[in-house]
């Protein structure tokens, strides 16, 4: 785990450097400063040797202005080491989510990332900066504090010692006992994340349904989980500082006894005492901040457990030794396809697919809900890698292929339509980025999309809100073709991605896909059989499987599933669309 957040420090190796050097520096100065203190008591202003005091108080004025330039210095370098190996972190955790398979993702929720992305994070900076500072200034000044103490009287030093067994013992147990509760507390903040999430995003569904208490029911449960864990580790971590204080007072009473007992016998100076106390401070002060940084650590060390187990996460789809760059057309062929998307399940969602579609060819993809319709067209981009079989593009198993190459020839427009904050114009170049705005135009033109956009005051420039809530619909569904469509793409899925748009439109949307682009091979899923019934071809799913393949009229003879739908849709009307 430390070896893999190491490789996060990179371009702020100096500076990581750099602060525990000037801590050293600055601790020198620190231990330094109590000893010229007991010389100039016992020698200057006992004896009244005012040269004597002058000339050391003046060493004592340097020394305390190098120990705030050596602070200032440590503390500027731990700020940027830190803050930049957090901007690292983040760096290599989003590049590294960026190449995960749809398979990657699933086993990570959408909250549990963000969580990781910006709270652990943050949790792994202060540790970071702690470290680089604290640990390292911590254990010297123990170490050169210790020594300056048996220097000064080597029998009262040894008080110290007595306080260090229980110190550790105490420390043991608290990091012992604290750090499940922070593993299950930052478990609860993905919880949390993702109610938050689910209620922003959903909120006109909440509002619709009067959901509102319920949704504040599942925030306070997910609210007081946290608040729970958080106070259980907080009890235990508390402990800490009674059980130094403890130490700390028993050392000064210690040293108040035998001191003052060695000072009438003549065995130790005034000076000398005063300096003593000092040291002891000193050194409780450093056993205390190492306690902190040992609870800091085990807080963080959960958060960093999280953040490797993501840095380490390997995508599921690689390309091969020597990749295809080039999809030569847009025919697609399934050979025994079987797919899961868990090794562990007992059954396969797509079982036995076999299909061969024509470069060109627009086939239709209907079936019940559940039928594993949009499976099967995941596996064309390889979103998903087959469990046995092959799925051929271009003659080739998608396997041969490098991936971005592959799914640049590959346009998908997914039941879910998305766009992003920014102008019209800024998500309809998702799909190219280079398109000129004559390009914009015709791809919307194809998409029955360009008529509605012209009608807004900025056209073209209009901002999309996040999500694109402030379009309707249909007009999301039809920006979404457009910005497939100015991939060029030689196969264009739409994943029942017209099932908000009226029927005329539909049909237009279907003739200009088959004037405009034409040598393009179109995969339409649909509900509605108006979509897809002058197909070249269309695939009947049900449970996993192809039930019939074959043209609309050999379908509309021959398929059970497909004359059931046919005649409960044309003798019954056409139905609302269906989201």
């Amino acid at each position: 785990m430390l070896k893999r957040l190491s490789q996060c420090i990179r371009e702020y190796r100096t500076d990581t450097l750099l602060s525990p050097f000037f801590v050293c520096l600055e601790v020198a100065m620190e231990v330094l400063i109590p000893y010229l203190m007991s010389r100039m008591i016992d020698r200057g202003v006992s004896p009244g040797n005012m040269d004597y005091i002058l000339r050391l108080g003046g060493i004592l004025v340097i020394c305390a202005l190098l120990s705030l330039l050596f602070g200032a210095f440590s503390g500027h370098f731990a700020a940027n080491a830190s803050a930049g190996f957090a901007r690292n972190v983040r760096h290599d955790m989003y590049c590294n989510i960026q190449d995960f398979a749809f398979e990657n993702i699933d086993r990570f929720s959408t909250s549990g990332l963000v969580t990781r992305l910006t709270t652990d994070v943050t949790n792994l900076q202060n540790a970071f900066q702690m470290v680089i500072r604290i640990l390292v200034r911590a254990p010297v000044m123990l170490v050169s504090s210790l020594f300056m103490a048996f220097r000064v009287n080597s029998s009262l030093a040894l008080t110290f010692l007595a306080a260090a067994p229980v110190l550790l013992l105490g420390l043991a147990c608290v990091i012992h006992f604290a750090f499940p509760n922070f593993q299950k507390m930052f478990d609860c903040y993905d919880h949390l994340n993702n109610v938050v999430q689910e209620n922003v995003t959903a909120m006109r569904v909440v509002k619709a349904y009067v959901r509102e208490p319920h949704e504040t029911s599942k925030f306070e449960h997910a609210s007081n989980e946290i608040f729970r864990y958080s106070k259980a580790a907080e009890r235990i971590i508390v402990l800490n500082s009674p059980l130094m204080q403890l130490c700390m007072y028993g050392c000064m009473l210690g040293l108040s006894w035998f001191g003052a007992k060695l000072i009438i016998s003549g065995d130790l100076l005034t000076g000398e005492l005063m300096t003593m106390f000092t040291y002891t401070m000193q050194i409780l002060m450093s056993l205390m901040m190492i306690s902190m940084i040992f609870v800091m650590l085990t807080m963080s060390r959960a958060s960093a457990e999280r953040i490797v187990e993501v840095l380490n996460e390997k995508s599921r789809l690689a390309n091969s030794a020597s990749p295809l760059d080039a999809v030569p057309d847009g025919s697609i062929r399934f050979e025994h396809v079987n797919f899961s998307y868990s090794d562990d399940a007992g059954e396969n969602c797509l079982s036995d697919i076999c299909l061969d579609i024509r470069p060109g060819e627009t086939v239709g993809i209907i079936g019940g809900t559940g039928s594993a319709k949009s499976t099967l067209v995941q596996l064309i981009p390889r979103l998903y890698d087959v469990s046995s079989g092959s799925v051929q593009v271009g003659g080739h198993d998608v396997r041969e292929y490098d991936i971005e190459s592959l799914r640049n020839e590959v346009a998908m427009v997914l039941q879910k339509n998305t766009l992003f904050t920014g102008t019209i114009k800024e998500n309809l170049r998702w799909g190219n980025a280079s398109a000129s705005d004559e390009e914009l135009v015709r791809a919307c033109r194809q998409a029955q999309a360009d008529d509605f956009i012209r009608t807004f005051p900025d056209g073209y420039d209009t901002l999309i809100d996040q999500g694109g809530t402030n379009v309707s619909g249909g007009q999301r569904q039809r920006l979404c073709i457009a910005r497939a469509l100015l991939k060029k793409p030689k196969i264009l899925i739409l994943d029942d991605s017209t099932s908000a748009v009226d029927t005329k439109t539909d049909a237009m949307i279907r003739r200009a896909f088959r004037e405009e682009i034409p040598d393009t091979t179109k995969l339409i899923i649909a509900q509605r059989i108006s979509s897809v019934e002058h197909a070249d071809k269309i695939i009947v799913m049900d449970n996993g499987r192809v039930n019939g393949f074959g043209t609309p009229a050999e379908m509309l003879e021959n398929n059970h599933i497909y004359q059931e739908v046919y005649h409960s849709q044309v003798k019954g009307g056409e139905p609302n669309a269906e989201s």
